[in-house]
């Protein structure tokens, strides 16, 4: 395994190759005439069997940057790994990518054993003897004389959310050869296999399917965070990345509500025709997540600014935090937008993710620091 950083140039040089071939890629990376380097994704990258980490760049420690990018994944996106399985991760005994997928295999092999999820699926047939309802406009044209046209309901394994595992679960074989992955597809045989657009599939839960929205939420990740490389005799070669920016979002929110219950995740306010959404809202400071480098006040975009001072006149919330990530200084700065009765207070801080330890530690000390920059 080799490690590669976000923002970082890349050396190696078959490895910048396949990058600038492959279009999939290109949203994920910076590349000029000079170099080629990674935006702000983080995650596993497999080309030619040679395997990447991108990881983001917390500390000069290569292991608590790999550790630090674990745990906040898992913790972001509310993934419960065993202990066995977390240090596989972390031994890099199998990629983060090889590693999700075992868990939603395993997870969904579970609840299949217990029972395969049925509803009623409405059918329409052309068929020798009648079944459920007659449709008289249909036999009128009906050419097969010795066959009646009937619509029934059927109780069925054939459904969406049957369709969305088979489909997740032949794309994760090609990448995978974990035995798990086969079992569940024998146990969902009679499910039609076809290609699905996941990303406008609405799936409903209810009791009678609920035990099966954790397999969905891990298989969703992975088919979002996944990329194929498209080259030819060259179809085992994939990325698996994550927005950087969206995992500190959903990991600072996540802190958030554990701190303060009544805090709200992007909360929506509309304002005439100025429609706002920040990060995260209390009724006395709203917060905002920039995953962004900066040194001093400075490196502050007057667009952050305003963004700021808009949300805090809007909202009523006279105070406002941009919080970042600490790189190599921690950003502690206090500013003062507008005046009089519309002034907002903004303050600047940075949340240091390094850490030596387990993941509970992890999540346990970086919430203590999120309540101290709080003041709490």
């Amino acid at each position: 395994m080799k490690f590669l950083y976000e923002n970082q140039k890349i050396e190696q040089e078959d490895l910048i190759k396949s990058i600038n071939t492959n279009k999939s890629l290109h949203p994920y990376f910076e590349s000029n005439f000079k170099d080629v380097r990674p935006k702000n994704y983080c995650g596993f990258l497999s080309v030619d069997k040679q395997n990447y980490f991108i990881l983001p760049k917390i500390t000069s420690d290569e292991i608590q940057n790999l550790n630090s990018f674990i745990y906040m994944l898992i913790y972001a996106y509310d993934i419960k790994l065993s202990n066995e399985t977390l240090l596989s991760a972390k031994n890099q005994e199998h990629s983060i990518f090889e590693v999700f997928i075992r868990l939603f295999a395993d997870e969904l092999l579970r609840e299949l054993k217990k029972g395969v999820f049925k509803q009623y699926i409405n059918m329409q047939e052309n068929l020798k003897v009648l079944r459920g309802k007659y449709i008289i406009e249909k036999n009128f044209n009906n050419f097969y004389h010795q066959n009646i046209f009937c619509e029934y309901d059927e109780f069925s394994m054939d459904n969406k959310l049957n369709h969305f595992f088979i489909y997740a679960l032949r794309i994760f074989k090609k990448y995978s050869s974990y035995q798990n992955l086969y079992r569940c597809e024998s146990i969902l045989d009679e499910v039609s296999h076809f290609n699905i657009d996941f990303k406008r599939l609405n799936i409903y839960f209810d009791r009678m399917n609920s035990r099966y929205r954790k397999s969905y939420k891990v298989a969703l990740m992975l088919l979002q965070k996944f990329i194929p490389m498209v080259e030819k005799g060259k179809d085992e070669s994939f990325a698996f990345l994550f927005d950087m920016a969206e995992v500190f979002e959903k990991f600072v929110g996540k802190l958030y509500r554990e701190i303060d219950s009544s805090s709200v995740l992007q909360k929506q306010g509309s304002f005439g025709n100025l429609v706002l959404k920040p990060d995260i809202y209390t009724s006395s400071l709203i917060v905002d997540t920039k995953y962004k480098k900066i040194n001093d006040i400075g490196d502050l975009s007057i667009q952050d600014k305003y963004q700021m001072f808009v949300y805090g006149v809007n909202f009523d919330v006279k105070n406002t935090m941009l919080l970042y990530p600490k790189h190599l200084v921690d950003i502690d700065e206090y500013l003062k937008l507008g005046k009089d009765e519309k002034m907002i207070n903004l303050r600047l801080k940075s949340l240091d993710l390094s850490f030596s330890g387990g993941y509970d530690e992890f999540v346990c000390e970086t919430r203590e620091r999120l309540e101290i920059i709080n003041g709490i």
